[in-house]
């Protein structure tokens, strides 16, 4: 068996990884998108309530509330249950070109979206 052998399921590996992050950023950056104008959007109403004063509200409370929601959900992440670092051979040697791929796919389709 020759080293070319190897090259063909490792360029589909690089090669699928690849578009599959593209796909990946393109679908993240106009999900972002669209929430990003919707609580812009929900926050100029309210606004627009307070200056019209039917509403009252106490920002510094809001966003004490939302800082903690924040911390609470970043400290959350970082603890995912059930998961391990073993990996076996063969994920091992596919794992650095497969993420290498996915990243850069995922950063080109991020920026294009």
């Amino acid at each position: 068996m020759s080293s070319l052998d190897h090259i063909g399921p490792l360029a589909a590996t690089i090669g699928g990884g690849f578009f599959l992050g593209i796909l990946i950023g393109f679908a993240i950056r106009k999900v972002v998108r669209v929430v990003a104008v919707v609580a812009g959007l929900f926050f100029a109403g309210l606004a627009c309530l307070q200056y019209q004063q039917i509403i009252d509200i106490n920002w510094a409370k809001l966003q004490v509330a939302f800082q903690n929601t924040i911390t609470t959900l970043a400290n959350e992440t970082t603890q995912i249950p059930g998961f391990t670092s073993s990996t076996s051979p063969a994920i091992s040697n596919l794992g650095i070109p497969l993420t290498g791929s996915v990243s850069m796919g995922f950063a080109i389709g991020f920026m294009k979206g």
